[in-house]
C-alpha cells in the first residue's frame, strides 16, 4: 500500500470514527427525517476501509482471478472484494437494526449467499452446490415470511406464490452475477438499483427498505473506487451474488402500490430492468443456439455474450460500456418512479411503452454486436 492509499485509508477512518458514537451527525439524521443518509456514508467508509483487507485475504486463500481467453482484464485480480462489501452492509444494518422478521430473513439469506460465493471464489464449487444453497437461502426468506403476495384464487395458490418467489430470487441473484463482467458495472448497477428503491420507498414511508438500500448503496460506492477500471479489486462471486440477492428480497418486500397493480408489477422490473434482460435475452439465445439444456448448464455456462460484452464488440470502452448501460437503467429506473407519482393510467401505459422502447434499442444493440462478432 503506497503513501496516498495509507492517507485516504487514515482519513476515512477518521471520518468512520466520527460517525459511530451516539448523538452529533448519528441523532440529527434521526431528528432530521434522513436516517438513510447516516447508512448510507457509514457502509461507503467501511467499505472503503475494508477493501484492502478484502485484497489481502484473496491473496492469502488464492483467490485471484486470471486473465484468459474469456475474459476482458488482462492481469491477475484478486476477487474477494465481496467481503468488504458484506462486512460493510451487516455491520451498518446491526447498527441500526430496529427492524422486522421479514428483515431478519433477508440478513439470514444474504449470508447463506454470501458464504457459499465465498467459498465457490476460493474452491470452484460445483453448480449442483451452488443452486442448492441458493434454494435453502430462499427458502429460509420464505419461511421468514418475504414472497410474492398477491390475491391467486386458484388451488394450490400459496404453492404457486411460493415457487415464482424462489425463481425470482434465484434469478436476480445470478443476473447480478452474470452482470459482473467488465469492471465495475455489477458495482454501478447494484448503487443505481439500490438508490431508485430507497427513493421510492422513502417516498412512501417505507423506511426499511429505505435503510436497506442505502447500505448496499453505500457498500457498492465504497468499493466502487477499487472496482472501477482498471479494477484492483474484483466482487467475486461472494460480492455480487450477495448483492443480487438482497435487492431481490428489497423488491419482494416492497409495497410499490396499493390500488394500481400495473404499478406494483412494474416498478422492480423496470428498476431491475437491464439485469433481467440481460439474463433472459442470453439465456433464450443460449438455449436456441443448443449451448444450454438445463439449469446446471445455465449455471456453469459462460461466454462473452452479455450486454457489455457486445457493447465492447461495437467500439464502446469498459468505462463507456459502464456508462451507458447505467444510465439506460437509470432511465427505466425514473420511468418505475413517475409511475409512482401519476395516478392516470393511461400515463401509466405510456411509461410502460416507453420502456419498451428502451429495450427494443437494447434489442437492436445486443444484435448488431452479434453480427459484428460473427
Amino acid at each position: 500500500m503506497n503513501k496516498k492509499e495509507t492517507g485516504l485509508n487514515v482519513f476515512l477512518l477518521l471520518a468512520l470514527i466520527l460517525l459511530l458514537p451516539p448523538g452529533g451527525f448519528s441523532a440529527w439524521t434521526w431528528t432530521a427525517g434522513v436516517r438513510w443518509l447516516y447508512l448510507f456514508f457509514m457502509s461507503a467508509l467501511l467499505a472503503a476501509i475494508l477493501v484492502p483487507f478484502s485484497v489481502f485475504l484473496a491473496k492469502k486463500m488464492g483467490a485471484i482471478d486470471y486473465p484468459d481467453e474469456r475474459k476482458v482484464h488482462t492481469k491477475p485480480v484478486p476477487r474477494l472484494g465481496g467481503v468488504a462489501v458484506y462486512l460493510a452492509f451487516v455491520f451498518t444494518i446491526i447498527r441500526n437494526f430496529q427492524f422486522s422478521e421479514k428483515s431478519l430473513g433477508i440478513i439470514i439469506g444474504s449470508t447463506i449467499i454470501f458464504f457459499l460465493g465465498l467459498a465457490d471464489d476460493v474452491k470452484n464449487l460445483s453448480a449442483r452446490t451452488r443452486l442448492f444453497w441458493q434454494l435453502a437461502a430462499s427458502i429460509v426468506v420464505i419461511y421468514f415470511g418475504l414472497y410474492l403476495s398477491f390475491p391467486l384464487k386458484l388451488p394450490f395458490g400459496h404453492f404457486i406464490s411460493y415457487t415464482l418467489s424462489v425463481l425470482w430470487l434465484i434469478g436476480i441473484t445470478n443476473a447480478f452475477n452474470f452482470m459482473d463482467g467488465i469492471d465495475g458495472m455489477a458495482s454501478t448497477m447494484s448503487i443505481i438499483c439500490s438508490l431508485l428503491f430507497l427513493g421510492i420507498a422513502w417516498n412512501s414511508e417505507q423506511y426499511v427498505i429505505g435503510f436497506f438500500s442505502a447500505a448496499v448503496a453505500g457498500s457498492c460506492l465504497g468499493f466502487l473506487k477499487f472496482n472501477w477500471n482498471p479494477a484492483k479489486v474484483f466482487l467475486g462471486d461472494s460480492g455480487s451474488t450477495f448483492i443480487g440477492f438482497v435487492l431481490a428480497c428489497l423488491a419482494l418486500s416492497g409495497s410499490w402500490a396499493t390500488n394500481n397493480p400495473w404499478v406494483a408489477l412494474s416498478t422492480p422490473l423496470l428498476i431491475l430492468g437491464i439485469p433481467i434482460f440481460d439474463l433472459v435475452y442470453t439465456t433464450i439465445s443460449r438455449i436456441k443456439n443448443g449451448k444450454i439444456h438445463n439449469v446446471i448448464e445455465w449455471l456453469e455456462y459462460t461466454a462473452r455474450d452479455h450486454f457489455h460484452h457486445r457493447l465492447m464488440k461495437i467500439g464502446c470502452s469498459v468505462k463507456s460500456s459502464v456508462g451507458f448501460t447505467a444510465l439506460l437503467n437509470v432511465c427505466l429506473g425514473l420511468g418505475a418512479w413517475s409511475m409512482q407519482q401519476t395516478g392516470s393510467t393511461v400515463a401509466t401505459f405510456f411509461l410502460l411503452f416507453q420502456s419498451v422502447l428502451i429495450f427494443i434499442v437494447v434489442i437492436v444493440l445486443m444484435l448488431l454486436g452479434r453480427q459484428i462478432t460473427n
